[in-house]
């Protein structure tokens, strides 16, 4: 069988700071400072290029300091570059980078991690040092996953490591798609029996609320300690509540598509910059964390052996999937096809198209009238699509 890489992120908060860890911060922040201001005037996009141009001068500066660090750094202020490079050609960013946060990149060769003992050594000018971090349930599932790279992030609510895994998972030879339209308060899911799944989100609804709860905050509340800790708490509310539901949500998608062994979702990576609406379906839009969900969906497909595929997602929503051509309104959500009378919801339509072009990127024929068609639905509405997930409670 084909496999694939899954490669996940835990966090580790350490229970104890010691005094060593501030010296590291702050060495680290001046060392990726300096790598991007020399990425900056040289126009530097290359790692190599970058530590061969600063590496020498690092060393005599900063002696005692294990050299991976500074491999690490030239990784992070190449990246940070890019970033910023990316952000001045659409014109959102201006003067030079700066890095400002605490964090740490470490390699394999500066941390080692024993999820038995619950500890963490971390190599540091004066050696090395051993951390003790607070277990979690869910640390568990990590014992058998190779370990990669990590992250040392002081944040106000303390110190932690947050540390990659990755594991080789086998993927089904044989398979065939479902297709996953994900919509700001929906996911339709179109299957290869010829029947659609509609899972009511009502991600909508709790994206508004919480808004509206911080507006609230920000007019009646000056600013303070009172309002910041008033926003933080509910921003950490509506994190939580999201990812719950994206959890249980991306649990029922890959439990419909494990049976088939296929799944089809749209690569919605540049979307945000294509948001042309008004201001308040532009702040929504921008609010609805669809790469989340996606990415939750992805690894817990391919746990369970399930191929997951992207494709491209323009006029998904708008093409008639029985003969291609372009579909007017009828009603308020439904479509219909002026060359063939087809006519369905448009979520419907969206599903069913990312399923046929998932079959055409795999060199699948697809024939004319695809399986839907030919169970003798000629009309699918809003009341034919039965709700898997109709309320989050």
């Amino acid at each position: 069988m084909p496999s694939e890489t899954i490669k996940l992120t835990a966090k580790f908060k350490l229970k104890e700071t010691p005094k060593g860890l501030d010296y590291l911060f702050l060495t680290y922040r001046e060392i990726v400072n300096f790598l991007i201001t020399h990425a900056f005037e040289n126009n530097v996009t290359s790692f190599y290029r970058l530590k061969k141009g600063t590496y020498k001068e690092l060393r005599e500066k900063y002696p005692q300091l294990p050299s991976h660090y500074l491999y690490t750094a030239c990784q992070m202020a190449v990246a940070i570059y890019k970033s910023y490079r990316k952000r001045k050609r659409k014109g959102k960013a201006n003067g030079k980078p700066v890095f400002k946060k605490d964090v740490v990149m470490l390699d394999d060769h500066l941390f080692k991690l024993d999820l038995e003992e619950g500890v963490v050594k971390v190599s540091t000018p004066n050696g090395r040092i051993q951390l003790k971090f607070y277990p979690a349930k869910y640390h568990e599932k990590f014992r058998n996953w190779k370990v990669g790279q990590a992250w040392l992030v002081r944040t106000p609510k303390g110190v932690f490591i947050n540390v990659v895994f990755s594991k080789e998972v086998e993927i089904r030879g044989s398979f065939t798609f479902v297709g996953v339209d994900l919509n700001e308060n929906n996911v339709t899911i179109s299957l290869p029996n010829g029947e659609f799944v509609q899972i009511i989100t009502h991600e909508r609804e709790i994206r508004t609320g919480y808004f509206v709860k911080r507006r609230m905050i920000q007019q009646k509340i000056r600013a303070g300690r009172k309002r910041k800790e008033l926003l933080e708490k509910y921003g950490e509310r509506e994190k939580n509540r999201l990812n719950d539901l994206y959890h249980k949500l991306a649990n029922n998608i890959v439990e419909l598509a494990k049976k088939y062994g296929g799944l089809a979702l749209e690569d919605l990576t540049e979307i945000r910059d294509s948001i042309r609406y008004s201001a308040e379906m532009n702040g929504r839009l921008h609010r609805w964390s669809f790469r989340k969900l996606q990415s939750i969906i992805e690894y817990k497909a391919k746990l369970k052996g399930v191929r997951v595929v992207f494709v491209n997602p323009a006029f998904t929503s708008s093409l008639c999937p029985i003969c291609g051509e372009k579909l007017s309104p009828n009603e308020h959500r439904v479509l219909k096809c002026s060359n063939c009378g087809f006519e369905a919801d448009r979520d419907v339509v969206g599903s069913w198209n990312i399923r046929l072009r998932a079959l055409k990127m795999w060199g699948v024929p697809v024939p004319p009238e695809s399986p839907p068609m030919k169970t003798g639905v000629g009309k699918v509405s809003r009341n034919d699509i039965y709700e898997l997930y109709k309320s989050y409670g």
